[in-house]
């Protein structure tokens, strides 16, 4: 079933793997069983330490557990895991053993933490670039927690149980008959998530003394990579803090105008930065959110979620963007119940059905002209008289018989029957009419927002909620500098963050200086 180079690559993966790791398939008549048994032979030939396991109980589909020392992990896989999850069985395998990229001491102790039992289950498609990521952090934290289960399952195989649970959008991480997440997020707004839902033992009390740094880097993009390596390079003991490497690049899919790289992905341009980053004395510290910045003069100090504090005498914001929500009623009722942000992720949910995109920019255009290939209708709302967007992407928009646009409308209220979308209404304009149209999805595509909330009310910040700064980098709080998305600096690119990144670094180090 896996062609002979990929089982090359396999067995240099797996040749780190030294203790006894299992894959233990249940017994099925499923029409999948020999072929989910098949793939899995294949994968445990290509490691001495991996074996398949045939278990005696039987269940309806196709499923199997992850084993370490011949006991169960709490991972388990319902379905194939094929597409972009044979990463997600792949790295399960790895983790198990202790391998792989894994949470340190300090993220360990929340995730103990939790309330438990822990029994989730996240249902996904086999096509979504964003579901690994959920996927891996709930399984890593399986291996982490005493009492937490993790279920993966195909979203073709179930349905009934999708359908049941009124799920529109994945990945779809539910507990019981409750779901508690709906798509992309990182493992720290997931362990955030089930904090909130499950609830915490206390952690126990222990002294965390603060850690004191030269610079401290807040975002894992590319200007806050770019920043890091940049101070390291000087000689300053420094940290980069994250929620997730590589931030928002890691939803970007291609990338083609990286100065002397003529073609890379979003994914793979993360995990370089990641490569580069420990290639430095770098204290690298992702999952991480930090609660609250108290400016000392000379020394500024982060507060982050689970009790750690940070101490540094320059701080540099590179925290990014985040996609732009409408603020309008229904949209965050209807939230992965027919409101969705990844066309690429949840559109397979909307085959056949009618859909709305929000925005006439680029991502908007690019989103309808993709939905229309498997919705039945798109609707395009743009709230401008005219589209945003490139003129080759409106003419190509325009040729296709299955698509209306809408501009000069005011998009106002997502309509649902409490259960899904059913409606979105608009007002035109001009007219100030306010008309419905009959859907089943909004896929809302009207740009980032900056991730400046922690800082708002410590540096100056413009009407759009960007970080000010002067061509040095520099905000309006001696010791703080920004870059990069979240800063006022025109133009969001990739190239251009990195750029203000080093800037901030050389700024902060030649202030240091100054001072010195």
């Amino acid at each position: 079933m896996l062609d002979q180079d990929l089982k090359n690559q396999l067995k240099d993966y797996f040749a780190t793997i030294s203790s006894p790791v299992g894959l233990a398939l249940y017994q099925s008549e499923h029409s999948k069983q020999a072929e989910l048994r098949e793939m899995l032979a294949d994968v445990a030939s290509c490691g001495d330490s991996i074996a398949l396991v045939e278990l005696p109980e039987k269940v309806a589909t196709v499923e199997f557990d992850i084993l370490r020392d011949g006991h169960p992990t709490g991972i388990r896989f319902r379905g194939i895991p094929g597409g972009h999850e044979f990463s997600s069985l792949v790295i399960a395998l790895l983790n198990a053993d202790g391998k792989g990229k894994l949470p340190d001491e300090g993220i360990e102790r929340r995730v103990r933490a939790l309330k438990g039992p822990v029994r989730l289950r996240t249902y996904v498609s086999l096509s979504c670039t964003n579901c690994p990521d959920v996927v891996q952090a709930l399984n890593q934290m399986a291996l982490i927690h005493a009492d937490f289960q993790h279920t993966l399952i195909d979203g073709e195989l179930a349905e009934a149980e999708i359908e049941a649970l009124g799920i529109q959008g994945v990945p779809a991480v539910v507990s019981g008959d409750k779901v508690l997440h709906v798509g992309r997020a990182n493992f720290a707004e997931l362990l955030e998530t089930l904090e909130g839902a499950l609830g915490r033992d206390e952690l126990p009390v222990t002294a965390q003394p603060a850690k004191d740094y030269d610079v401290v880097v807040l975002g894992g993009g590319p200007a806050g990579a770019a920043a890091a390596i940049y101070s390291a390079r000087k000689g300053l003991k420094t940290a980069l803090v994250a929620q997730r490497l590589g931030s928002q690049v890691q939803e970007t899919v291609g990338i083609e105008n990286l100065i002397s790289v003529p073609y890379t992905e979003g994914r793979q341009l993360a995990a370089d930065m990641d490569k580069h980053l420990r290639a430095y004395a770098i204290d690298v510290l992702d999952h991480r959110k930090v609660e609250q910045i108290v400016d000392h003069g000379t020394q500024k100090e982060l507060r982050i979620q689970g009790g750690e504090t940070l101490r540094t005498g320059a701080l540099i914001l590179a925290t990014g963007a985040k996609w732009r929500e409408l603020g309008i009623p229904g949209e965050k009722e209807y939230l992965g119940r027919g409101v969705a942000f990844c066309p690429h992720c949840d559109g397979p949910f909307y085959k056949g059905k009618r859909v709305a995109v929000i925005g006439g920019g680029n991502s908007g255009v690019e989103a309808a002209i993709d939905l229309a290939g498997i919705c039945a209708h798109v609707t395009l709302v743009e709230f401008a008289e005219h589209l945003k967007a490139d003129d080759v992407l409106v003419r190509n928009l325009r040729k296709l018989p299955n698509v209306a646009v809408i501009a000069n409308a005011r998009t106002t209220q997502v309509v649902g029957n409490g259960q899904t979308v059913t409606a979105l209404r608009y007002q035109d304009r001009p007219s100030e009419e306010e008309h419905e149209v009959a859907l089943d999805g909004v896929f809302v595509q009207i740009g980032l927002v900056p991730n400046s909330a922690v800082v708002k009310d410590l540096v100056t910040v413009n009407r759009m909620g960007e970080v000010v700064i002067d061509e040095r980098c520099r905000t309006s709080r001696p010791g703080i500098y920004a870059a990069g998305d979240v800063s006022s600096v025109p133009f969001k690119q990739i190239v251009i963050a990195m750029g203000e990144g080093a800037k901030a670094a050389l700024t902060a180090f030649e202030d240091r200086m100054r001072a010195a």
